[in-house]
């Protein structure tokens, strides 16, 4: 099958805006990123910038839009593999997870206040946020081939969520080790935080995608 590069506009301006974005990031915090750009063989970042977070985190930002436009971008190949759909609704997709993933953590700070366990849950959520936010930039020379070069496929696609996926559990892994001794005094509770805000509302993103 001939891909039509012309059709492609949107696709297109969202992966030159993600770079954009990275680059953007780069430039403005250039000794974090290439700590950050280490996050799979160095725990440099993570146990240096946990300590300093903020509320408003321009770094985490950038690199957080940037993900959710990917992931945006992932979903619309994906769906659009099974039945054509619109270019245009990659930004629906976007937003829904980027609004998702915010209000999520707005609650899981929450639930960690009424627990009693805000430092454990405040890293926890740091380091998922990190690396969510590197699978971001694995996501666009990715989303990049399976745009232009390669076809996509079921095996492809499976391939690229098992490697997502990894990703995130190399994420949880290292902060289960790192913070070994707190998690062990809180594992009740944390197994309850993980039903409640780790199961329960990706079951309402899948309802969510597959029906709209």
């Amino acid at each position: 099958m001939l891909r039509v590069v012309n059709t492609y506009d949107i696709l297109t301006l969202t992966l030159i805006g993600c770079l954009l974005l990275v680059t953007l990031s780069k430039v403005l915090f250039t000794k974090r990123f290439v700590d950050f750009s280490k996050l799979l063989f160095s725990s440099r970042y993570t146990n240096h910038f946990a300590k300093e977070q903020r509320f408003v985190d321009v770094f985490e930002a950038l690199l957080f839009l940037n993900f959710s436009l990917n992931i945006g971008l992932l979903l619309y190949i994906i769906l659009n593999y099974y039945n054509t759909i619109q270019q245009i609704d990659l930004f629906k997709y976007s937003l829904f997870i980027a609004l998702f993933l915010i209000v999520k953590v707005l609650f899981e700070k929450v639930i960690a206040t009424l627990l009693n366990i805000d430092t454990l849950i405040e890293t926890y959520v740091f380091q998922k946020l990190t690396y969510r936010n590197f699978s971001g930039l694995l996501l666009i020379p990715i989303n990049t081939l399976l745009i232009y070069s390669v076809l996509p496929n079921p095996t492809i696609l499976l391939v690229v969520i098992i490697v997502l996926f990894i990703i995130l559990t190399i994420g949880v892994t290292q902060f289960i080790k790192t913070n070994l001794n707190l998690f062990k005094k809180n594992l009740f509770y944390f197994i309850l935080y993980l039903c409640t805000l780790e199961i329960a509302p990706y079951i309402v993103i899948y309802q969510f995608i597959t029906y709209y």
